[in-house]
């Protein structure tokens, strides 16, 4: 009994000491296997929000799927140096048209308040549009046509005695005061279509000139204007003086050459600010990239010069690397991207991989300090608009009754609104084939990779930062918008 009780002894000790070795060895194996898996503590998951061209994902947040981990691998890689800093943001978002205000003001009290925050309100659950346009009386997507200063036909006002913004106090100022409660800091925009008809060479409100004697009575209408939105309680941060100035076949339009425009600006609209201690900038041209010598004349102009903050631009002509034409001749003047539709004869992921690829990742690229789509809102028959107005102008949302639509340009602004606040800078980032990208330092320190699959197959790539590397993937079409 001693004898079978000593054996029994032994067995256990010996099963024992199988079973701390047993555990050692996994113990010193799981250590290895940690070394090599689990990350070091200083770095950190990457927040990814998502869009993808057939709307299976339409701008959402994948937690957890992009992490630094520093696995070798022979991916293409976007390295992206926070050192290496270039211009400063401004902010993107779109132009609040008349109608869009019409719209939005027409809704439910609760239904528009729960609308504005959405897309105004800075906070994690909302897109944090910084920045929008306004038309100085009407523009194309106004229900009618009209200026702060309209006679009847054979009468002038060239002392404005007449001027009046009370046309905007019905739809617009109310909306941009309930927008300036939710962000008081947001830019805004304001471009006038056309001056008052009487000031025109064809007194009509398409088509025609500013003539030359109404120049100081037009540059006042800019200090009215101004003034009075101020005294509102809406402040505009820059003026365009002419949207559109080489298109006169709008519905409100007007006609302006480059020389007319550097010697309104420099003859009368610049003095009258200086006189008037008006602080708004002055933004150039407001037209097309398929004629930077436009805003170049102007630059070239030192008497105009000397009043110009810079130069704006749309796409609907030319190429997105005009703006750094007019940067790389005058690298102290501001370079803006101020307007560009939608079509409702497109498609969801042509127009959202387009305008990625040419605004929000081109036109940064090339310097600009802005983003702006056109209409922030039409209703399902894209109304309202003047006669002869955009009939075919997408909204970034549709708006019909209380139901809100959210299309194309509302995920295209949101990839950058949300996460590129004012006051960050565009960063230096490397390029890679099939995917267009653009990086940003944000004004708290995050760094913001906005990047698109331009290819049709699905594409795998790095992100490096600091030497550390996390690898992504995109299928074809797909944007995503990586926070770290």
């Amino acid at each position: 009994m001693h004898h079978q009780k000593n054996i029994f002894c032994y067995c256990f000790l010996t099963l024992c000491l199988i079973s701390c070795a047993k555990k050692e060895v996994l113990s010193q194996s799981n250590k290895e296997s940690n070394q090599t898996t689990t990350p070091p503590k200083n770095y950190e998951d990457i927040d990814v929000w998502l869009t993808q061209g057939d709307k299976s994902f339409l701008f959402k947040e994948r937690k957890n799927v992009v992490i630094f981990n520093n696995v070798a691998n022979q991916n293409a890689t976007i390295e992206v140096d926070s050192t290496k800093k270039y211009q400063q943001i401004d902010g993107f978002g779109f132009c609040l048209t008349d109608g869009s205000a019409y719209l939005m003001n027409k809704m439910s009290s609760d239904s528009k308040a729960k609308l504005l925050k959405e897309l105004f309100a800075t906070d994690s659950s909302n897109i944090g549009i910084s920045y929008i346009r306004v038309s100085i009386g009407a523009s194309d997507l106004s229900s009618n046509v009209y200026t702060y200063d309209d006679m009847s036909n054979g009468q002038t006002d060239s002392t404005l005695t007449n001027f009046s913004i009370a046309e905007a106090k019905t739809d617009l100022i109310p909306i941009l005061k309930q927008i300036l409660a939710i962000n008081p800091n947001i830019k805004i925009l304001g471009s006038p279509w056309s001056a008052p008809s009487w000031m025109k060479d064809n007194n009509n409100s398409k088509g025609g000139s500013l003539l030359s004697k109404y120049y100081y009575s037009y540059a006042n209408y800019f200090v009215k204007y101004i003034q009075s939105m101020q005294a509102a309680g809406i402040k505009i941060d820059a003026i365009t003086p002419q949207n559109e100035p080489l298109n006169p076949n709008n519905n409100p339009s007007m006609y302006m050459t480059a020389k007319d425009e550097a010697d309104f600006i420099k003859n009368a609209l610049g003095p009258a600010f200086a006189n008037a201690g008006i602080t708004t900038k002055i933004i150039v041209y407001d037209h097309n990239c398929d004629v930077p010598q436009y805003p170049l004349t102007i630059l070239n102009d030192a008497d105009a010069a000397q009043y110009v903050d810079g130069s704006a631009f749309h796409l609907y002509a030319g190429d997105i690397s005009a703006l750094s034409t007019l940067h790389n001749s005058f690298p102290n003047k501001n370079v803006y991207f101020t307007e560009q539709y939608t079509p409702s004869s497109g498609s969801f992921s042509g127009d959202l991989s387009w305008a990625i690829n040419n605004l929000i990742v081109g036109a940064t690229q090339n310097w600009s300090k802005n983003v702006l789509e056109w209409n922030l809102a039409s209703d399902p028959n894209l109304e309202p608009h003047t006669p002869g107005g955009c009939n075919t102008c997408l909204g970034a949302i549709t708006i019909d009754g209380d139901l809100v639509t959210r299309n194309q340009s509302y995920y295209i602004i949101a990839h950058a609104s949300k996460f590129v606040r004012p006051g960050s800078y565009r960063i230096l980032s490397s390029n890679i084939a099939n995917i267009s990208s653009v990086a940003f330092l944000t004004p708290d320190g995050r760094k913001v990779l906005i990047a698109l699959n331009t290819s049709n197959a699905s594409q795998t790539f790095n992100i490096k930062y600091k030497g550390n590397i996390a690898q992504t993937s995109l299928n074809p079409g797909a944007v995503a918008t990586y926070v770290w």
